[in-house]
């Protein structure tokens, strides 16, 4: 069983079943810097149904995502 990403739109975090995902409420999703996106993650062979058909990614691709300047201020920390 591997782990698995999806980004999601802000305002689909209230379909989330967080007994499905790994994070515990929509106060402990990371969201992007603009706020408008955030991902959850599962240990499942079996997606959740609230995410059928969205893209998954693995823990190397969401990374990947995580560190442009869309989810990650380049200027923080300050020099």
């Amino acid at each position: 069983m591997s782990r698995k990403y999806v980004i999601i739109n802000a305002g689909e975090v209230s379909s989330v079943d967080f007994n499905q995902v790994k994070e515990t409420s929509a106060e402990t999703v990371r969201y992007s810097l603009d706020n408008t996106k955030t991902f959850v993650k599962f240990d499942a062979d079996t997606t959740p149904s609230f995410l059928d058909g969205k893209t998954q990614y693995t823990h190397s691709e969401i990374l990947t995502i995580l560190a442009t300047d869309e989810w990650t201020d380049p200027n923080f920390p300050p020099e």
